[in-house]
């Protein structure tokens, strides 16, 4: 677990790396503008972070489904080995989806200008930008994209249907205290990145808003990668214990 936990914080800061201190240079300086291979490296790294933290989350559910369905066989299936394989495959499989998307944007030509109505580089912006019609490979490789993050969603609910199956048949409230402590942290993580890209992507066209894309592109950004350091350290009694004394001298 530590060292899944290890990768997604390495993921984390990769996230925020990439957009907030260009977007705080930007309004520091008064400035707007990014050169355009910034644009293709911060859009890189984008689509790779984002693709790479959702292999990893679905690492992590196997990893959850393994520890209380099948706890005697945890040392065999999930070895240092598979762990560092599993690990790879979630890193190469956002490397080479962020290289496919890469190539498949910026071979388009851009006819519509250079502005973007966002704080940083993303897919749906610099379509706008072009007037050619071989967009629809992107589209095309966008929707193959999102079957796979479908893919990936689906597996992470079966995984916990039967952590949950398995949960409510321990007899013991305390062992299922305890089993629901082991998984909930990854859930919490889980649904918070899900429902920001979710809302932030498939909103309805209705509601389109300048103002609102970017504050739902600074929530699906900046939100998690922020938040999920502080979910899993709420398994440590010893901050739980600093925060609630935190609290209650802001509060007394």
């Amino acid at each position: 677990m530590y060292f899944f936990l290890l990768n997604l914080a390495l993921n984390d800061l990769g996230c925020i790396s990439t957009t907030l201190p260009k977007a705080m240079t930007n309004l520091l300086w008064d400035t707007k503008a990014i050169p355009y291979s910034g644009c293709v490296a911060q859009l890189f790294l984008i689509i790779f972070l984002n693709l790479a933290e959702l292999s990893l989350l679905t690492v992590m559910a196997y990893d959850c489904y393994i520890a209380i369905c099948q706890p005697l066989h945890y040392g065999s299936l999930l070895g240092s080995r598979a762990c560092a394989q599993m690990a790879a495959a979630a890193w190469g499989r956002g490397f080479l989806q962020a290289v496919l998307h890469i190539a498949n944007i910026f071979s388009l030509p851009l006819c519509c200008g250079n502005s973007l109505s966002q704080f940083f580089c993303e897919i749906p912006q610099i379509l706008k930008l072009s007037c050619s019609d071989l967009y629809i490979r992107e589209v095309q490789l966008t929707t193959v994209t999102a079957f796979l993050l479908l893919g990936c969603f689906v597996f992470i609910a079966l995984s916990y249907m039967q952590i949950f199956r398995a949960v409510l048949r321990i007899p013991s409230q305390q062992g299922r205290h305890k089993a629901f402590s082991t998984c909930l942290p990854h859930l919490a993580v889980v649904s918070l990145f899900l429902s920001t890209v979710i809302f932030a992507h498939l909103k309805p066209p209705s509601i389109f808003s300048p103002s609102l894309d970017v504050v739902l592109a600074f929530l699906y950004l900046v939100v998690p990668p922020v938040v999920n350091p502080f979910i899993y350290s709420m398994r440590n009694k010893e901050i739980k214990v600093a925060m609630w004394k935190v609290m209650t001298g802001w509060f007394s």
